[in-house]
Parts: structure tokens; sequence; C-alpha cells
């Protein structure tokens, strides 16, 4: 982000003035980043915790996670149900786990295919980047998308950040 002024004639595009941050992060630590191909993948190493404590229906449902199949930094993790079965609830839940319990980590929800309803009702629950391409987008843009996501996630971490991507829905990704 910076300061930007506006294009001049015979300019297409507005002029950035002034590199505040690059990523979140100073511009001058993005001088000494390693690059993401670089970097040592590793095993997941440390729990998220997804309980909230407060003993809500949605802190039962996280309550249920930690116990059942917890999830780790740096985990893929896959949710296989039939329709209508409560799969992007589950995944709301998880998103606002994530962010009341992990704030230092950034959070990213990519939906795919979904109605504008649905990405309205997840940009409202959410406190995280929601990214969407509806359903009345092009099957090429629901892959630009989606690229243009893990391309971001993939600077974040060489900036040193725990980036977080939940998908909805990885099915209709793939068609």
């Amino acid at each position: 982000s910076g300061k930007i002024r506006p294009p001049k004639e015979g300019e297409r595009y507005f002029a950035l003035l002034k590199v505040n941050e690059v990523n979140y992060d100073k511009p001058e630590n993005a001088r000494s980043k390693i690059l993401f191909e670089n970097l040592t993948p590793l095993h997941a190493n440390s729990r998220l915790r997804m309980e909230r404590g407060n003993g809500s229906t949605e802190d039962l449902t996280a309550r249920v996670l930690d116990l059942a199949a917890p999830i780790g930094r740096g985990q893929r993790g896959l949710i296989v149900a039939p329709p209508k079965a409560g799969k992007t609830m589950l995944l709301q839940n998880i998103a606002q786990s994530i962010a009341y319990n992990h704030p230092d980590c950034v959070l990213m929800v990519l939906l795919i295919d979904e109605r504008p309803e649905e990405v309205t009702e997840m940009q409202r629950l959410v406190k995280g980047e929601v990214i969407a391409s509806t359903f009345d987008e092009p099957a090429s843009r629901h892959v630009q998308v989606a690229e243009m996501v893990i391309e971001k996630a993939k600077r974040l971490v060489e900036h040193k950040k725990d980036v977080i991507i939940l998908l909805d829905s990885i099915t209709r990704l793939a068609r």
C-alpha cells in the first residue's frame, strides 16, 4: 500500500508515489525475504485451537472439532459431506474460531461458484478476507481467482506470515 496520484494526460493508470507497506510489512523487509519455492515444507507442529469458550452452539461445534479432528498449522484438510449437510456452516464456524483464537494468522476465505447472498453472508460473519467468484462468472474466472489467492498466500508466507485458506468448494473449482 502507499500514496498514489491520479493519472496525468496520456497515462492510463494511477501512479504509486510512495510505498508504505508490502504485504503488511515494511518495504525494507521485502528485500531480505526468502522466495516461497526455496522455503522448507514442514509437518503440522502446533494446533489451531477452535474452541472459544463462550458455550454457544457454534462453540460446541468447535469443541467437537478440537476433540475429534484437531487442526494443525501447516495442515491440509477436506470436509466431505452430502449436499445440505452444513459444510458451509462448519466452514464459517472454523473461520470465526480462527479469527477469534489466532489473530496473528492471516485468514483468507475463498468461495468458488457461490450465490452472491452466500458471499455477502460470509463477508458479514467472518473477520478475515473473503474472496469470491460467484456462479454467474465463467469457469476461467474461478480458476483465476483461486490462483490469485494462492499467489497472495505465497507472498505473505515469504514475509513470515501464517496464512490459512478456507476454500468452498474444491469440487466446483475442479469442474
